[in-house]
């Protein structure tokens, strides 16, 4: 029964996630003090919504599912969880998050909440299926969690957010598509027309490299901008010129789907130490 629930609101999903909030509400609070009360209940009101959002998804998707290996034992494909009952736990999490929002942060993190809410569960749920700039669309609302965080301190939408929004788009777009890469056999038998799928695996392979290079400069433009000190330019500058170097080898790597799978757990790495470094900054005044 507790697996069930566990497949239904993705707890690794929603951590990684929450960690990245966490970043942007670090990054924000730079040199200034803040109640750690308010971080917790930020962080919380985050990652209802995201269970929300999970659980919504898990809805909308449970036909494409059961045709995929690594989804069709889910609970609303096996009916371990009636999809009535997921979509009143979906609402329940959904009010939290906008109770905590409300009285705890502003209405300016509200609404980048909801639209990362309307982005994930209504253009890329229709655009999934259609197009392989899916991916692309998909990438808005994992960037809107760090914003959210970051929004939830600032109070406004800055330079900073901008930054820290494009950033986390750019890590997203090589880590889709490596998992999209070595899973591309499934993808194809949904009738999913993800970018390995539907251009090929050089094609897929160039975009990652470009994504890649755009993280980089990016991830720069934080600390040339003074969002950011030495300690994070020199870890990034580390990390950055390390996942391109990874990326432009995958050129010459026969064995596309070891690649594929390394440079996914290795953004992984990159997703962690970033917003280590945002965080370990926001200390080092």
């Amino acid at each position: 029964m507790i697996k069930n629930y566990i497949q239904l609101i993705k707890p690794g999903y929603i951590i990684a996630n929450c960690f990245t909030a966490a970043a942007g509400f670090f990054l924000a609070s730079k040199g200034k003090s803040f109640s750690p009360s308010i971080f917790i209940v930020t962080i919380i009101a985050i990652a209802s919504g995201m269970i929300a959002a999970c659980i919504v998804n898990n809805y909308i998707d449970r036909g494409i599912d059961s045709k995929m290996e690594r989804t069709k034992s889910r609970a609303l494909v096996t009916g371990a969880i009636s999809p009535k009952y997921a979509i009143f736990l979906a609402v329940g999490f959904a009010i939290l998050s906008v109770v905590l929002f409300v009285l705890f942060t502003n209405l300016l993190t509200l609404i980048v909440g909801a639209v990362g809410l309307f982005v994930y569960l209504v253009l890329y749920s229709i655009l999934k299926r259609r197009s392989s700039w899916s991916t692309l669309i998909g990438s808005i609302p994992g960037a809107v969690v760090p914003v959210a965080g970051y929004t939830a301190f600032a109070g406004r939408f800055d330079l900073g957010a901008t930054l820290l929004f494009l950033l986390l788009v750019f890590w997203q777009m090589p880590h889709f598509y490596a998992i999209a890469l070595y899973r591309r056999e499934e993808y194809r038998n949904a009738h999913l027309p993800v970018l390995p799928v539907a251009a090929g695996v050089t094609v897929t392979k160039a975009h990652i490299l470009f994504y890649c290079i755009a993280f980089a400069v990016v991830a720069y433009l934080l600390s040339l901008t003074g969002y950011t000190g030495k300690i994070y330019l020199i870890g990034m500058l580390i990390l950055s010129v390390g996942w391109i170097f990874y990326a432009t080898a995958g050129y010459f790597e026969e064995n596309v789907d070891l690649w594929a799978r390394k440079m996914f757990f290795l953004s992984l790495l990159i997703n962690v130490g970033m917003c280590i470094l945002i965080i370990t900054d926001h200390f080092m005044l």
